[in-house]
């Protein structure tokens, strides 16, 4: 849990989980037997593109091209939807996801900066 959320309390993780959850159609997820191997969701529509993510693969199961597949064929789904464009952010100090995405076919825009602040 840790590696997804940082520091978080236990309770607010839970309900943000829940919350992602509860919205249908938004996480998808890709089975191999009956476990799941890796998921994504889509969010933050603009009025012409779709955010892809969160994307996560377990770390047993890393390195086997799941999330590869799933990315692709979820970033597909929705350009055939009628989406003109799909974005994502990842980590630039993940060198792994970064020539992941780019061998999908998603380049790179723009550097964003990402703040956290801590609780009074």
């Amino acid at each position: 849990m840790f590696e997804a959320f940082g520091e978080a309390d236990p309770d607010e993780v839970a309900a943000w989980t829940d919350r992602w959850l509860a919205r249908r159609g938004r996480t998808l997820y890709l089975w191999d037997d009956d476990r799941v191997v890796s998921m994504t969701g889509v969010g933050g529509p603009t009025p012409n593109g779709i955010r892809i993510g969160p994307v996560y693969t377990p770390p047993a199961v890393r390195g086997r091209g799941y999330a590869s597949a799933l990315v692709a064929a979820v970033s597909q789904a929705e350009l055939d939807a009628g989406r003109r464009f799909c974005f994502l952010f990842t980590d630039l100090a993940n060198p792994t996801s970064n020539h992941i995405y780019q061998a999908i076919g998603y380049e790179p825009v723009r550097d964003v900066d990402a703040y956290g602040f801590e609780r009074p």
